[in-house]
Order: structure tokens, then sequence, then C-alpha cells
């Protein structure tokens, strides 16, 4: 299961709107004869590529999948079936099926004669399919807020100048991040400040994510901004009342202090978005922040201090530390120079 995992993995930035997907399949004997994970959306699924790898040898061996087997007959068939048919004898998943469409695959296992085993690393397999999985229990995309600090916190020094506080290896990384993205979102602010261009850049075959700004008064965004070239499709969201000639907007309902977010991640969801990167700087991931739609935190910490300077969060209508949004740290590792942080957002915070 911990190989299926990995292989899932391979598909992230490729399958949306479908989840990744990992399997192996053993023959009888507990050896492994085939794994496949699901590339892109529209292909043949992770048992699919499975299967077929390991041909006749599938039959009385054991499938492990990420995902429980799909039940149901979209752009391909369903995966449950093909199990049948390939003789497998005993199947093993991590995440059971949330979609109504596509669940019951594991009752039309058992229902054949198949052994069925749920729950097997379900932690992990979640939380390398957590964009799938928030959007179809939520209604929105995954969000991942990602920003690089000083030790001390700052984004930028006093003057305004933050070109470069975190490393090369890490700003690499954050191309990776970008990669693994539907969408990445930055502010008015950003665009401002550092006219930014958000494609992905050294990661090769990556799927370019949308570009998503948010220009409430459709004023920072002007022509000649780099992230209007062709590189990458773009979309500028904006007030409902706001005046623009831009090619490709979304209007939205305007909130306190700039548009609402909720309503800008519905309209992401509509367009088949199902995770973002949120790049923006502190005003922006405040907002995120307030209206509890940030799911992950990337923070790329640089040995610096600089003392004053703008903080990495602004106001996030937290005033009291019983009021604090408590975080799992999920994983801790060096990135050049520098510490990356994952976290979670703690369930029911």
């Amino acid at each position: 299961m911990r190989r299926a995992i990995a292989l899932a993995v391979r598909g992230l930035g490729s399958t949306s709107p479908n989840p990744v997907v990992g399997c192996v399949v053993t023959d009888a004997a507990g050896r492994v004869v085939g794994e496949g994970f699901h590339l892109r959306a529209g292909g043949p699924h992770a048992e699919v590529h499975a299967l077929r790898a390991a041909s006749d040898l599938a039959r009385g061996g054991t499938a492990y999948v990420t995902l429980e087997p799909c039940n149901h007959t979209g752009r391909t068939g369903p995966c449950a079936q093909a199990l049948i048919e390939a003789g497998v004898a005993r199947v093993v998943y991590a995440v059971a099926d949330p979609t109504p469409q596509a669940t019951g695959g594991a009752d039309t296992l058992r229902a054949a004669g198949l052994r069925v085993e749920q729950g097997l690393l379900e932690d992990e397999a979640e939380a390398v399919n957590a964009a799938w999985l928030t959007s179809v229990r939520l209604g929105r995309p995954h969000v991942t807020w990602k920003y690089a600090a000083t030790l001390d916190g700052r984004i930028a020094a006093a003057d305004g100048s933050s070109r470069w506080i975190s490393s090369p290896e890490s700003r690499a990384d954050v191309h990776r991040l970008r990669a693994e993205s539907d969408a990445v979102v930055v502010g008015s602010g950003t665009m401002r400040a550092d006219d930014p261009h958000l494609a992905v850049r050294g990661v090769e075959g990556a799927t370019q994510p949308l570009r998503v700004v948010v220009d409430t008064d459709a004023a920072a965004v002007r022509p000649g901004a780099r992230v209007l070239d062709a590189a990458a499709p773009t979309l500028v969201a904006i007030a409902e009342d706001a005046e623009s000639d831009l090619p490709d907007v979304l209007r939205l309902p305007r909130a306190e202090g700039g548009l609402s977010v909720p309503a800008l991640l519905a309209g992401l969801h509509e367009r088949g978005v199902r995770s973002v990167l949120l790049e923006g700087g502190p005003t922006l991931a405040g907002a995120f922040v307030t209206a509890n739609a940030v799911d992950r935190v990337v923070g790329y910490l640089a040995p610096i201090l600089l003392g004053a300077g703008p903080a990495a969060l602004a106001d996030a209508g937290i005033t009291t530390i019983a009021e604090a949004l408590r975080l799992d740290v999920t994983e801790t590792v060096r990135i050049g120079p520098d510490l990356r942080i994952t976290a979670t957002v703690t369930k029911g915070a």
C-alpha cells in the first residue's frame, strides 16, 4: 500500500478534477506483478494500468489500491468490474470513495466473491488525495497557503525589499508546489510590488496551473503584466461593479476589505479547480484564514533576522490566544539553508 501511495503522488497536478490513485497488484504468492497510477483525467485508472502490467498473473492475487475502486462508467469503465474480470481474489483499499456516483465498488467486489479490506494506511492515502477529497466533501478547492519568511517572521524588510529572503533551493521547491496545484492565487498588492509570473518553471512535463489574481477594483493587472503572457492561463477576479477590458475575469461580490473568499473558491471550483496554492501577501492570507479557507500551510523559514517589516499574516480576525488557529505539523525538512515546515489545520478548528 505504501508503494501504491507513492505511485499516486506521481499523478499530482495532472489528474484534476479526478483523484490521484495508485495501485499495486501481487500474484497468489504475494509477489508484485503489476503497478500503475492514474496519469490524467479521462485516461485509464490506476487499477487498469496495474492489471495490464500483471496480465494473467493477477489471477488469484491481491490488488492494493489507495482509493475504493470505482463502481460507475464515466469516461472509463468501472474498476471494480475490471478487478473481477481479471480474477483477483482480494482487494485492499485505503480510503472509501465519498462520491455518490462512484461509491459501492467494495460491495460489488464482495458480491462477486472477492475478499475486501478497507483502511490500510488510510491517513497517508487521505493526505495524498487531500485536494480531491476536500472538493468532494466541502464543495470548494483545497487551499495551501505558501509563504517565505525570516526566522523572526518577516516577509520583507522595513523598506519593502524582499528579494531574496528564501534560498534558490526553496524557490525551486515552490515551482514543484505550483506544478501540483490547479491554480495559483495572488492579490493586487503582490501584483503591484512584484509583477509575478506565477507559471511553473524547471519541472519537466508540468501542467501549468491557472494563474489567478484577486484584483478587486481591476486596477492592478495592467497591459504588459507578466501574468498576461501565453505561458499559462490567467483569470482575474474583480468586483461585480468594477470595469475591466481584460479577456477573462471572474466577477464576485465585494466583502469587507476586498472580495468574498467563499465566492472566489466557489467560482474556481465551478471551473474544475480542485487545489489552490495561495501565494498572496499577508492581507490576502488573512482574508483566507478569516474565511476558514486554509487547509494546509507551507512555510519556508530562512536563517535571517530583520527585526522590522511586514509579518507573514495580517489581521485574520483572531484577537486572543484562545482563538488561535491550531496546526498539526506534518513535516519539517531542510531545503538548502532554509527550513520548510508543512502543517495542516487541526480538524474542528
